[in-house]
């Protein structure tokens, strides 16, 4: 499968994913060919080879040739979206993407999305950012983006709406489960154009995945920065094996005044909230008390829902989390004959192709019940099929 990883150690903007998808190969005359299908008009594009440290890539540029855009709505923009010669697959993720802008923009301003009046974000150079990056993704047969942590800055800019605090509310809204630190750096790092096109064309954002990289690009910021070079790099290669890798949300807290009881319902109630695991740990605390330690492992759209449920079913009163990378065999559920007619057993598959099985508790304690057998009787039943 080809993948790549965005390593936005700069932050992300707009023109950076452009930047670096050219320079990594996306053919500029089919890209501006098929942009300027769409019905806008009084820009033109460009490139140029630029350097940042002594580091060079692609800086990619709209031109305006007239001075001023009309502020644009959704139902404006999806309709500029519509006309222009792409897939419906770009299409269809190109007005999700607006989409979510709109709607974040809607909360921080109190409006439904559709009443929404983009200016920054509908003006000319936004709507090809955000096209043609759907566009160049799906032009180099990307089928995963990786996407790295996002450095943020501090300070202010100047928007339509006057002096607004940075990242921007809609940057930071969009950045929602999605981990970031702190760059030092007193610029924008991430506007919201880049955090939107990140948010919506990222497989899962974390470490580099497993790979073999065949093309690199390097895409050129419009500013100088003084501790590194403003450029965003895509790798571009072919994961290394068939073993899946994916970001999860791991969430922890030590307990010292809780009862067994209440923790076995804090974990039924965190498995059935969709965690992905649920461990408890021994630990020695403070002043000798002996305690356990909670740990929670689900998907980094989960993170406010179980964080929700620990602090209302504990006593906790803070937890720790972080985000990490697992690679997960690719595993289905099967049905095959037994000596008690159809059981469900766990199929998975191993990198190199070969498959093995697994027992199902709940559904083989069902059938040792129904048929007056041991558990483990059924148990080794479905381990003796991987002989």
């Amino acid at each position: 499968m080809k993948i790549a990883y965005l390593d936005c150690f700069s932050g992300i903007s707009g023109d950076m994913f452009l930047g670096a998808l050219l320079d990594s190969g996306l053919p500029f005359d089919e890209f501006s060919g098929h942009l300027g299908t769409l019905p806008l008009k009084g820009f033109r594009l460009d490139t140029f080879r630029e350097d940042r440290k002594h580091i060079f890539g692609t800086r990619f540029v709209v031109i305006p040739e007239d001075e001023e855009q009309p502020p644009r709505g959704l139902r404006e923009i999806r309709e500029i979206i519509e006309q222009g010669q792409f897939t419906d697959t770009v299409k269809e993720k190109s007005v999700q993407i607006f989409e979510d802008l709109a709607r974040v923009e809607g909360e921080v301003h109190n409006l439904p999305a559709e009443e929404v009046h983009f200016h920054e974000i509908g003006a000319v150079d936004s709507i090809v950012d955000i096209v043609g990056a759907v566009y160049g993704v799906e032009r180099l047969g990307i089928q995963a983006l990786f996407v790295s942590s996002l450095p943020l800055g501090s300070g202010f800019v100047v928007s339509s709406h006057g002096r607004i605090p940075i990242p921007a509310p809609a940057t930071a809204a969009l950045l929602k489960d999605v981990p970031v630190f702190d760059s030092g750096l007193p610029h924008e790092m991430v506007t919201p154009t880049g955090a939107a096109l990140v948010k919506g064309l990222a497989t899962s954002f974390g470490p580099m995945p497993s790979m073999v990289i065949h093309d690199i690009g390097y895409g050129v910021g419009k500013r100088d920065l003084p501790d590194r070079p403003n450029l965003a790099r895509i790798l571009i290669g072919h994961q290394q094996d068939e073993t899946d890798v994916d970001t999860v949300v791991v969430l922890e807290t030590n307990l010292d005044d809780t009862s067994p009881e209440v923790l076995g319902y804090l974990m039924e109630r965190l498995f059935d909230a969709g965690g992905l695991d649920v461990v408890f740990f021994p630990v020695q605390m403070k002043k000798g008390r002996p305690g356990v330690q909670v740990q929670v492992i689900g998907r980094p759209d989960q993170k406010d829902v179980l964080m929700e449920i620990l602090f209302k079913e504990s006593t906790t009163l803070g937890i720790r989390f972080r985000y990490s990378q697992r690679k997960v065999l690719t595993r289905s559920v099967v049905e095959v004959d037994s000596p008690w007619g159809k059981i469900k057993a766990k199929k998975a598959v191993n990198s190199d192709g070969s498959s093995f099985f697994l027992p199902e508790y709940e559904v083989c304690r069902k059938i040792a019940l129904e048929n007056n057998r041991p558990l483990k009787e059924i148990f080794s039943w479905v381990m003796s099929l991987n002989q």
